[in-house]
């Protein structure tokens, strides 16, 4: 829904943008590029960048441009332009305006067929993603753009070039996890690929990227021998932004090996240029390194400035690595000044920065995923060369019976594997279909659905319009929200409290609002970020009700508590203050129609599913309250579930 929103805006805004530009006029011969463009129609990616790329840059340009592709259905030129506009922002750190134009790109790729274009758009996506340090949505795009360029036969330049800037994306993303070692083989693989396209641009960030590696390593004289590498390749690139971002490499191996003096005069050299860049990110990177260089040479004021100047625009980017190491140098400093209690103040907030990077389960998580997918790559090569040999020894043999005989055998036990497969797979898939059918009727039952339907009913016959449809608008928004929730795994703990809510609200108008309800959360979670099995907590709050506050005089109250105690987990409390189960039990016995709840066991089999898919265990308590007396005081029940 948001895309197609985004979609609709972006072509109404590109569309004012245009007209508003031809007004002042768009330079001739631009317009009279584009047309010849546009009337060609270059059936590759190459023809664009060599025509429009000195004007990549211009948004204003490049905007006409998708316009007129677009008013000449011309799809590839649009794609392009898209992808144009979706970089130049995010060089300017503007992610999300960046992640909307490549996503456009992206879906008009995939419509078109363009294979080209569409692997541009998923490497432009990953790249992106990355740099936003979303480490599964990166590895995802690269992953599908690399096998896509390896299903084409006959590559061209180009396409050897996107394939090699996923090799790339995906060793960089080997870096972010710190698997340094296996990040190098990548950069090495693609280094190797760019020297023989003669990709200088390439050759140059593969450079740093090793030396960037070798010196997280402790190698620091590798790490400075690649880094001259990719100076003396940029002399004949001549790019200002791979020169700036080597030299400040190099300034970090040195401060590393004490020489604070010589890293600092590199720093120094490289800072205007950073900041005529017009790249936040970079210049926040140079500002953070030269607070550092100036603290280790006591030249603390100095060091003060660029540190909180480094640390004010990576806040406005957010970006939680430059702010964790602003605030860990900002520390240092003032523990050496003597200043405790500011000390204290930017400790904080460099455990508050970290905790905003992905977290440790994450990273396993992503990390075995590329285990895996390296494992299952070695196999098929394993059995790849296992072919090719039987094919050389049947040739040899001349043995074309033997040769028919093997592939018949071998197609034979691919089909069984693949009919015991998909039996598998389809078994499990019945399986968890069962669970959320199950799971839905629980939600859905009929004694739920038939007393809010008496109660429309009444506000109706008592002519109580405004109740009625009230009533009404909050069942129909629960039965949606609870149809729609039963066919996603997970969902925001947002969307689960806002499901509860419409549950609560519409039991407590059968209770005449007796029942004080409200949910209580520690202020640093933040529910949006938060996801859990869906629909968990209907269930409980349905026995709070059913068996421990309809039968209670008096004051009615229901809590949901909301903590984070364990890195990983969430702990969600739902406490109310009714019979208890002992009382409850007696009076389910003396009943003459015993409802059988079976919610509470579907949501234990899901929350088993959910945790072992991420290879963690989860809890459920119920615990029994109790006053001073000694009395019934309610019932709590504390479920400790993992988190995404």
């Amino acid at each position: 829904m948001r895309k197609h929103l985004f979609k609709t805006l972006l072509h109404i805004c590109i569309a004012a943008i245009c007209t508003q530009a031809a007004a002042q006029g768009i330079p001739k011969d631009f317009r009279q590029l584009a047309d010849s463009l546009i009337r060609a129609r270059p059936a590759n990616y190459s023809a664009y960048k060599t025509a429009l790329g000195p004007y990549s840059q211009d948004t204003l340009l490049m905007q006409y441009f998708v316009r007129e592709a677009e008013i000449a259905a011309f799809t590839p030129g649009a794609i392009y332009g898209y992808t144009q506009l979706g970089l130049h922002f995010q060089n300017l750190s503007q992610n999300d305006r960046a992640l909307d134009y490549l996503a456009v790109a992206l879906e008009k790729a995939t419509e078109s067929n363009n294979r080209e274009l569409r692997i541009v758009a998923l490497n432009r996506l990953g790249m992106a993603y990355r740099k936003m340090e979303a480490i599964k949505s990166a590895l995802d795009y690269h992953q599908e753009a690399l096998s896509l360029s390896e299903s084409i036969a006959d590559p061209g330049d180009f396409v050897l070039r996107e394939r090699n800037t996923a090799i790339n994306g995906i060793g960089n993303i080997y870096r972010m996890l710190e698997q340094y070692g296996l990040a190098i083989e990548y950069f090495q693989r693609s280094l190797e690929n760019d020297q023989a396209l003669g990709n200088l641009e390439g050759q140059v960030a593969n450079y740093q990227n090793i030396a960037e590696c070798l010196e997280a390593l402790g190698d620091l004289t590798g790490a400075m021998s690649y880094y001259e590498d990719a100076l003396r390749v940029n002399k004949s690139l001549g790019s200002d932004r791979s020169d700036v971002i080597t030299r400040y490499g190099m300034a970090h191996v040195l401060a590393h090996e004490e020489k604070a003096a010589e890293a600092l005069e590199i720093l120094e050299a490289i800072l205007p240029k950073a900041r005529s860049m017009r790249d936040p990110e970079l210049l926040a990177n140079v500002y953070v390194q030269l607070g550092w260089v100036l603290s280790r040479l006591k030249r603390y004021d100095e060091a003060r400035g660029y540190l909180l100047n480094g640390l004010r625009i990576s806040e406005e980017l957010n970006l939680p690595s430059n702010m964790d190491s602003a605030n860990r140098y900002l520390h240092d400093m003032e523990m050496a000044l003597g200043n405790y209690q500011a000390a204290i103040e930017f400790y904080k907030a460099s455990v508050a920065a970290r905790r905003m990077i992905s977290n440790d389960l994450n990273r396993r998580y992503v990390y075995e995923m590329i285990s895996k997918s390296e494992v299952d790559k070695r196999k098929d090569q394993i059995e790849i060369l296992s072919k090719e040999n039987e094919i050389v020894k049947l040739r040899l043999r001349r043995n074309r019976t033997t040769l028919l005989v093997g592939a018949l055998m071998l197609v034979l036990i691919t089909l069984i594997l693949y009919i015991l497969y998909r039996q598998y797979q389809l078994n499990s898939e019945k399986k968890v279909l069962t669970l959320e059918q199950a799971m839905l009727r629980s939600q859905m039952n009929p004694h739920f659905l038939f007393n809010s339907l008496n109660s429309i009913k009444l506000y109706i016959i008592n002519n109580e319009q405004k109740n009625a449809v009230h009533y009404l608008n909050k069942f129909s928004k629960l039965v949606r929200k609870i149809l729609e929730a039963s066919s996603l795994k997970e969902i925001p703990l947002a969307e689960e409290l806002e499901t509860v809510e419409l549950y609560m609200n519409i039991e407590n108008i059968r209770f005449n609002n007796e029942i004080d309800f409200a949910v209580e959360m520690d202020p640093e979670i933040n529910p949006s970020l938060v996801k859990i099995p869906s629909l968990i907590l209907q269930p409980f709050l349905e026995n709070a009700i059913w068996h421990g506050l309809s039968s209670k005089e008096g004051e009615k109250r229901i809590r949901i508590l909301i903590r984070q105690e364990d890195s990983g987990y969430i702990t969600l409390v739902i406490r109310d203050n009714g019979i208890g189960r002992a009382e409850a039990d007696k009076l389910k016995q003396r009943r003459v129609l015993k409802r059988k709840s079976v919610g509470i066991d579907i949501t234990r089999e899901r929350l088993a599913n959910f945790s072992r898919d991420y290879q963690y265990n989860y809890t459920i308590e119920i615990r029994d309250l109790f006053d001073a007396d000694g009395k019934s005081a309610g019932t709590e029940v504390i479920l400790k579930i993992p988190t995404i």
